[in-house]
């Protein structure tokens, strides 16, 4: 590496380290704020560390690709508004000199997160699901924000609008245990405590709708008692697409594939083959989400320097503004295209690429009106 090359590509280094670790200062702020909480709710240490420990990988597969693109806007900018771009240009230097090691640099980096996304992340998101399913509702009421419905319980739903100690406030129950009809139990606090393995939640100004199975209609209480048995005992957690290792996404892409086709043959109706053809959808779809987003890094180290030579700016104010811009773009088509995972007339698999696309023909057509 020659001295230009390695001026370009140290401040380059140096650029994504700083912007990495802002990054990730300004998550770890939020976090910390949230497990002090919950550290004083009384959620154990080690469950709290091992949460944030296997979320780790999924905070760099953000964190990163920012930070490229953040510090190529702000390194190549401030090149460029030097005029020191003009400078290697006067002396005959290709552009596509000074860009060839962050471009290594950027393919090292998609390489790590290709890695992350199909081999650490999936079983990581396993586990934490499998803990949230296993240590009963007093700690997922710790882990889950309020506003949200917790259904880890057989034959029950409960969702709260917030909670002091064990104190739940606006309190809503749906209760399955019975086949032929569901009862919506409502209340404006309730109580909520365990007594061996079941919960037992004291509700106060209750409206159950109906009053039992076979009384229909709606009742008012001052105060009820519900009790959800065997709330703490450890219940079964189905495998999800996201939780699977590259080469048992592929096993599944390939049955999910194989069971359309012999749906299709078998005529088993219209029904279950679009429900078969809805979940290979889902599949392919999870495949090359996770090859996109690998590709983050590369493209937005070239998207990073061709706008940051363009905009002729060493403000750091510009230089951020442009890359939430990016981001946003990048990001937003990429939930789009996951809305429409189950919906394979839309292609969802293909639109989830117009990013890169869109990044790569942007650099490719900024690059020569650079030179």
């Amino acid at each position: 590496m020659k001295l230009l090359e390695r001026y370009v590509t140290s401040s380059l280094l140096t650029a994504v380290s700083l912007a990495w670790l802002v990054l990730t200062f300004v998550i770890a702020v939020g976090l910390v704020i949230r497990v002090t909480g919950l550290i004083i709710e009384g959620l154990p240490i080690a469950l709290v560390g091992k949460y944030l420990t296997i979320g780790i990988p999924e905070m760099l597969n953000m964190t990163i690709p920012m930070a490229v693109l953040v510090s190529s806007l702000l390194v190549f900018g401030r090149l460029s508004a030097d005029s020191e771009i003009a400078a290697m240009r006067a002396c005959g230097i290709n552009l596509w000199r000074i860009m060839l090691w962050p471009i290594c640099f950027g393919l090292l980096l998609s390489s790590l997160s290709l890695y992350i996304n199909n081999e650490v992340t999936p079983p990581n998101h396993e586990t934490r699901r499998r803990m949230t399913a296993s240590v009963g509702f007093g700690f997922a009421l710790d882990m889950l924000e309020p506003g949200r419905f917790i259904n880890d319980f057989r034959n029950f739903k409960i969702r709260f609008d917030s909670k002091s100690g064990h104190w739940l406030n606006n309190v809503l129950i749906y209760d399955y245990s019975n086949t032929n009809v569901v009862r919506e139990i409502r209340a404006e606090k309730a109580r909520a405590e365990f007594i061996d393995d079941d919960l037992q939640i004291d509700l106060f100004r209750v409206r159950i709708d109906p009053i039992s199975p076979d009384k229909p209609g709606v009742a008012l209480a001052d105060r009820m008692t519900h009790v959800i048995p065997e709330a703490l005992k450890l219940r079964n957690y189905k495998r999800r697409i996201k939780d699977m290792r590259f080469l048992q996404l592929l096993d599944t892409y390939r049955e999910a594939r194989q069971a359309v086709k012999d749906a299709r043959h078998q005529w088993l109706g219209l029904a279950h083959e679009k429900k078969l053809t809805s979940h290979r959808s889902q599949v392919l779809f999870e495949i090359n989400k996770r090859f996109m987003l690998s590709c983050a890094p590369l493209c937005f180290v070239l998207i990073g320097m061709t706008l940051g030579i363009r905009s002729h700016r060493k403000e750091s104010t510009i230089g951020i503004a442009m890359a939430l811009i990016v981001a946003v773009c990048f990001y937003f088509i990429e939930i789009v295209a996951e809305s429409l995972a189950a919906k394979p007339l839309f292609m969802p698999h293909l639109i989830v690429w117009l990013p890169v696309a869109g990044c790569l023909a942007l650099a490719l057509y900024l690059i020569p009106q650079n030179q």
